[in-house]
């Protein structure tokens, strides 16, 4: 046989090697390369969908605090000194007074003027529909 046909398959896509001379060149894919980057690729999606959770779970954790803040607060001014009915919807005051009780009051803390008569002011609020009370404002070092 002469040296072309000793260069001819039938089955060209099982052999190593180019079957004809104008052939793509055919090469071994290095494993270990194409493993490395698909893990690599999985440890940044994976990476990419923790950060995502944990975010959440933030988020979550955030939520959680303000609406112990809102229970804590509601529980407060409940117990406090109230001379008129709340009103859903609108805004009031709760105090500190220097006994330690707490007032409930219609009067904001910059409306007072130098006279303040309490301890400390403790947060603005806004009764909501639930009876429970948003805090849009609070005050130092309280809540």
């Amino acid at each position: 046989m002469d040296r072309l046909g000793d260069m001819v398959t039938s089955n060209p896509g099982t052999i190593a090697f180019p079957h004809t001379v104008g052939g793509a060149m055919i090469k071994p894919e290095d494993k270990g390369k194409i493993k490395g980057l698909a893990v690599s690729a999985m440890y940044e999606q994976t990476d990419m969908n923790m950060k995502q959770i944990y975010d959440q779970m933030q988020l979550l954790a955030q939520q959680a605090k303000a609406l112990q803040d809102r229970v804590d607060v509601s529980e407060r001014i409940y117990q406090a000194q109230m001379n008129f009915q709340p009103l859903i919807s609108k805004v009031y005051h709760l105090y500190e007074l220097e006994d330690g009780k707490d007032t409930l009051s219609l009067i904001g803390p910059k409306e007072w003027g130098r006279s303040k008569p309490f301890k400390k002011y403790i947060a603005t609020v806004k009764l909501l529909a639930d009876h429970t009370w948003d805090i849009l404002e609070k005050g130092e070092g309280t809540i």
